[in-house]
């Protein structure tokens, strides 16, 4: 009981909605790509085959960066599980600065002039999800009527 408290309390803040939203909404079409082909992206098939293949990334983890980008995403929106879906995010924003970004400097290759894409997307995502990591669901999230039905419990 005292893990799910910790899980889903939140406050009643309009600022922690904001951050979760905007989250959930810019990763979405990302985690849309990957999981399901929408949005001019491979699908979960081909996203685990360039994972696991070209990346050489092992399939438990290229797993779980589909799913952190598509049901994170998700959970965002609907403030389910808000915590667990901000973490999922940050970790992929992280290892994919690490991995991929990094390398390519900090600017995003707004004029096609740069071997890729900069961090600084990554940098905004993660900055958004340790607030939700922090601060919970805030309003409006499932995790809050989940948390009022288990104080009402005790």
């Amino acid at each position: 009981m005292k893990a799910l408290r910790t899980l889903f309390k939140t406050d009643d803040s309009c600022t922690v909605f904001v951050a979760r939203l905007a989250l959930g909404l810019v990763m979405f079409p990302h985690g849309a790509q990957k999981a399901l082909g929408w949005f001019g992206g491979y699908g979960y098939s081909g996203t685990m085959s360039f994972f696991t293949g070209q990346m050489h990334i092992p399939a438990l983890f290229a797993f779980l960066a589909i799913a952190a980008e598509f049901a994170g995403s998700l959970g965002l929106v609907t403030g389910f599980l808000s915590r667990l879906s901000a973490f999922g995010i940050a970790v992929n924003m992280l290892v994919a600065t690490v991995t991929v970004h990094g390398a390519n400097g900090f600017f995003m290759n707004w004029f096609g002039n740069q071997k890729g894409e900069g961090f600084e997307y990554h940098i905004l995502a993660l900055g958004l999800a340790l607030v939700v990591i922090i601060s919970g669901g805030g309003k409006w999230s499932v995790d809050a009527l989940l948390m009022k039905k288990l104080e009402a419990k005790s």
